[in-house]
């Protein structure tokens, strides 16, 4: 647990996620995967939306994220 008034550092992971459906589900996508290994996750940054097109339409809709997060301390 952190005290008021402690400083704390936080880190940024750039992530690509995809989805079949949207540039939204494409971030929440990178964000739930990257919760399986990092914690603490406080914040996304939407930085770029991308799609792969097959012909005349989308076929995959992707998503660079940063994703912010407290570096936890030792005891």
């Amino acid at each position: 647990m952190y005290e008021a008034g402690e400083a704390h550092v936080a880190k940024v992971l750039e992530l690509i996620g995809s989805s079949p459906k949207g540039w939204d589900d494409a971030a929440a996508n990178a964000v739930k995967e990257a919760a399986k290994s990092v914690h603490d996750i406080k914040g996304v940054y939407l930085k770029e939306c991308t799609a792969k097109v097959d012909g005349d339409k989308i076929v995959e809709y992707r998503a660079v994220v940063k994703v912010t997060f407290v570096v936890e301390r030792g005891s």
